[in-house]
């Protein structure tokens, strides 16, 4: 006797790296339980028509900050998951730069509440690495996070770089714990000697902000990750790429077999330093967007495999935070968890990639990276049904005033799109509809990871090896 599904999705286009077909879709329990043609779909307690859409996998974010604990004014777990289901995102991964951050099992716990209370879509929560929580890392890894989070350079929140020495010992321990790190790759004694140098000649404008940060800082602080993971064999990510210098230092780790992973974020493709002249210190963020013919490269970086995924840098703050005139007084960065996915497939329009290279630039990659393919980043049977159904021919504008971050400012505000998210699924829920929040707070449960085995290098070199007895 045939099974009854809870749902079906009917006259859908159904997109994977690998094409698109027309196909329906069924759901029971959370997960796909079929895919073919609508005659042979299951009877079903309820139908969703998604002609002329497309259904694409629940988008993965591996890259969002949303405040709490500590900086509940600027957003919070209930406001955050609200934007990302507005935006198509099924699945969000959150750091670790909060009050109190999040390096111990207290700080972890008291989030973990937060996002059982209130998150609308899945989640991960990273652990934090610095320079006095190395004997915590283990314990953090066992209790859940989804990985660990190094800030090589200055960010919000003010937590200071940890030392090579430490670094490389943290290193050494998540290698064989086989959790991803991801670094904040920009080199702080750089850019804290240029700022102070900037200040002092009275430079307050919005491209001193890159002038503190140029691009010899990503390059160093990449090229000393690499060396620590490689050393190691950690898994590393590298976070927000900005410029297109130490892409060819990635190109030629990944020939080495070195398992590093690189996002960029719509900022990076989409804006430069002439729409600095024009928007001002909102454009402000960590590291900086920079003149124009960098975006270029990083797209076709997206292309050819170096840059392995999209992510946002989900980065909210309040309004008069995000307009002072004084650039080092203006906070870094802005909301981006609610407005990628249709930034991106308006460039789908104009031709800059295929949908189904955003399938694995969105979904496919990130999961596999942090170990949750195939049960996310994919529409297979078995996976969790979470699905971003999109209208490509939908037209509309950015605007921060409708934002459901409680950060109501971006620098994309007006701006043009042509593809939109009509209905965000997470395990089978429909959470938002039409731009509109649906769901419940609380549906949105933690993710379960299965990493590979580890891989860790130098064993007999690490900190832990040589301080025992050798005789």
């Amino acid at each position: 006797m045939t099974k009854t599904a809870d749902l079906v999705i009917r006259n859908g286009r159904i997109v994977s790296p690998e094409g698109i077909v027309a196909a329906s879709l069924a759901i029971r329990g959370g997960t796909i339980a079929a895919i073919g043609d609508d005659d042979l779909m299951p009877p079903a307690a309820d139908s969703l028509d998604a002609a002329g859409c497309h259904l694409l996998p629940g988008i993965i974010d591996s890259h969002v900050h949303f405040r709490e604990p500590g900086y509940e004014y600027k957003e919070d777990w209930g406001t955050g998951t609200a934007a990302a289901a507005c935006g198509g995102v099924t699945t969000v991964l959150e750091m670790p730069n909060t009050d109190p951050p999040t390096g111990d099992l207290a700080a972890l716990e008291l989030k973990q509440a937060a996002a059982r209370r209130q998150a609308h879509v899945d989640y991960g929560i990273y652990g934090l690495l610095d320079e006095h929580n190395l004997d915590r890392l283990e314990a953090l890894a066992s209790a859940g996070v989804v990985g660990f989070k190094c800030f090589m350079g200055n960010t919000f929140g003010d937590l200071p770089a940890p030392s090579d020495g430490a670094m490389l010992e943290a290193f050494e321990i998540i290698a064989r714990l086989g959790k991803r790190i991801v670094v904040h790759a920009e080199n702080p004694s750089i850019m804290a000697r240029r700022q102070g140098r900037l200040e002092q000649a009275g430079r307050t404008d919005p491209l001193a902000h890159l002038a503190a940060r140029p691009a010899i800082c990503e390059i160093e602080a990449v090229s000393r990750a690499i060396n620590f993971a490689e050393w190691t064999g950690a898994r590393l990510h590298i976070a927000h790429k900005s410029s297109k210098d130490a892409l060819d230092i990635v190109r030629q780790a990944k020939a080495r077999g070195v398992d590093v992973t690189v996002e960029t974020c719509p900022q990076y493709l989409l804006l430069d330093t002439e729409d600095m002249k024009r928007i001002g210190n909102v454009m402000r963020v960590n590291p900086p967007i920079r003149e124009p013919g960098h975006a270029e490269p990083l797209w076709q970086a997206l292309r050819d495999g170096v840059v392995d995924m999209l992510a946002t840098d989900h980065a909210p703050h309040s309004i008069p935070e995000k307009t002072d005139p004084n650039v080092w007084r203006c906070c870094c960065g802005f909301p981006g968890v609610e407005t990628a996915v249709p930034l991106m497939l308006t460039e789908i329009a104009a031709g800059r990639i295929s949908l189904p290279h955003y399938v694995r630039l969105s979904a496919v990659n990130p999961a596999k990276a942090w170990g949750l393919y195939p049960r996310k980043g994919a529409l297979q049977v078995g996976s969790d049904a979470d699905i971003a159904i999109v209208d490509l021919a939908r037209e509309g504008r950015v605007s921060a005033a409708s934002l459901h971050s409680k950060s109501k400012i971006t620098p994309f505000d007006g701006r043009a799109l042509k593809g939109l998210p009509v209905a965000t699924l997470v395990r089978g829920q429909i959470v938002a509809r039409d731009g509109a929040l649906v769901g419940q707070p609380g549906w949105g449960r933690a993710v379960v990871q299965a990493m590979a085995t580890p891989a860790p290098n130098h064993a007999d070199w690490t900190t832990a090896a040589i301080i025992q007895p050798r005789f």
